[in-house]
């Protein structure tokens, strides 16, 4: 990772906001371009600046923006979608034909970076009540809001969250206020299993132990209604289909490195298990913002680190090497 100069970027369409950065997360798929350099096919081609999770004040604004103006503060929707395909169109605009995301290699460069432009869509107003910080975290809290959504077995149910990561502790923020009656959550690092606690998972367990899934049963004999997976780990799919009782379902949010996956198919055909793949958000931003805003979803307690602007590449070590107990780092303009 280097720093270096850039052009600075203006309005150029009707509908660009100039936005100068406040404060940015940095995303475990940060990390996989950062690391792996890359993520399935989509390959890092350098030089290229990452960064999707992000608020910042308005700088200026083309000429048909009606709804932001120069100095609101905002969070940024890091999805860009053409609001005329077929997937827009069904209410999809997360799987628009022609989507392009902050970040993604040969989409849109992302806002590791002092300034960027966004389409007015992507921009949202924040009240002065909320922090930079909040608003920045909402990007990952409504991935979690949109995962649990698609959950049929959540409200008044037994949820189970594996990977107490960012994503995870917002899955867990989304299954409460979705009125889930027991969250259970695991990691292999026990600081983050603290977090998770402090922020009112009613058990957590380490998934290293041999016996996690023998100990969770003792506690839950008739096993879970819905299993929300957010590490991208097979061990951690192995588990959750031991977990489920029979009919429920299981939902797949985090990111694997590998292409592949594999499935006990007499666990998934004896229990008739359902599975659901998670693609990042849909339509959840405003929603996470109000969650935010009224107290319903306390965000701040994820976010253990952080970074100058001029420490960002610290930053991504921190999160590349599950340092210090990190569990958000984030980066400061």
């Amino acid at each position: 990772m280097a720093m270096m100069d850039v052009p600075m970027p203006s309005v150029q369409h009707e509908n660009d906001v100039l936005i100068r950065l406040a404060t940015m997360g940095v995303c475990g798929s940060d990390v996989h371009y950062f690391v792996d350099g890359g993520i399935g096919s989509q390959i890092v081609q350098y030089p290229w600046t990452v960064g999707h999770e992000a608020s910042g004040v308005v700088e200026a604004v083309g000429t048909a923006v009606s709804r932001v103006k120069p100095g609101d503060r905002i969070a940024i929707d890091p999805a860009i979608s053409c609001f005329q395909c077929d997937q827009c169109r069904a209410g999809r605009p997360h799987t628009c034909r022609k989507l392009k995301f902050l970040g993604c290699p040969g989409q849109i460069e992302g806002c590791l970076s002092e300034y960027v432009v966004m389409p007015e869509p992507s921009c949202y107003p924040v009240p002065h009540t909320m922090t930079f910080q909040q608003a920045a975290n909402v990007e990952p809290l409504s991935i979690g809001v949109y995962g649990v959504s698609l959950g049929t077995n959540v409200t008044d149910a037994t949820v189970g969250i594996l990977g107490s990561g960012p994503i995870g502790i917002c899955a867990q923020i989304a299954a409460r206020e979705r009125g889930a009656s027991k969250i259970f959550v695991t990691d292999k690092i026990d600081a983050r299993l603290d977090i998770a606690k402090k922020m009112g998972a009613d058990w957590v367990g380490n998934a290293n132990e041999p016996d996690i899934v023998d100990t969770i049963t003792s506690v839950e004999p008739a096993l879970l209604d819905t299993v929300v997976e957010c590490c991208g780990q097979q061990d951690a799919i192995d588990t959750a289909l031991k977990l489920l009782k029979p009919g429920g379902q299981l939902l797949i949010i985090g990111i694997p490195l590998p292409n592949r996956l594999s499935f006990d198919i007499n666990l998934l055909r004896r229990k008739e298990l359902r599975i659901q793949n998670v693609r990042r958000q849909n339509n959840c931003v405003q929603r996470s913002l109000d969650m935010i805003a009224s107290g319903r979803a306390k965000v701040d307690g994820m976010v253990t680190h952080h970074l100058p602007f001029g420490r960002a590449d610290q930053a991504f070590d921190l999160v590349a090497g599950y340092k210090d107990g990190v569990v958000k780092a984030m980066i400061d303009f």
